[in-house]
């Protein structure tokens, strides 16, 4: 496992290209909306090299373990987010009168307790794991198994606005 200033670099790059994976995949959306396909089947390109890129810095800081040790760095993560980083980021966004920002901090904090919930249940369930379906709100960011609800009860968005995950 890399040490020193190569593991800073690791970690460095890894954030880097995770960033530009999500901000292409963005971007091509957007070009996809106005019908720029070509530019958009670009981004997407880049953005899954970007993601082979970031998985061979995971591997070479030795992130990737076993599928348990993965669901309990899962659980951290996600428990992190909604007990410690989101709350601050939206107590700023409501002191700056930020409400889109706060929104936004508000829907993730209320999505990552459900994730949570979920890296946990699969933890417990690892074994005796059932096939579910997964239904991801594309406004919020919850998670629904087995089917989509009518209204996310995080924001509200109706079951058209899920999607299934393959």
């Amino acid at each position: 496992m890399a040490r020193g200033k190569t593991k800073k670099n690791l970690e460095e790059a890894f954030c880097g290209e995770s960033q530009a994976n999500r901000k292409y995949l963005a971007f091509a959306k957007k070009a996809d909306d106005e019908g720029n396909h070509q530019v958009g089947k670009l981004f997407r390109a880049v953005a899954e090299a970007e993601t082979i890129h970031a998985h061979s810095h995971m591997r070479s800081l030795g992130m990737i373990g076993s599928t348990v040790e993965n669901l309990d760095a899962a659980i951290a993560g996600e428990t992190y987010e909604f007990t410690s980083m989101y709350p601050s980021f939206i107590e700023d966004a409501v002191m700056e009168g930020e409400k889109q920002s706060e929104r936004s901090f508000h829907f993730a904090n209320e999505a990552e307790k459900v994730h949570a919930n979920l890296f946990r249940k699969a933890r417990e369930n690892l074994l005796s794991a059932r096939d579910v379906d997964y239904f991801v709100c594309s406004v919020c960011g919850y998670i629904a198994e087995e089917e989509a609800p009518d209204t996310c009860p995080i924001c509200g968005a109706k079951k058209e606005a899920f999607k299934l995950v393959e």
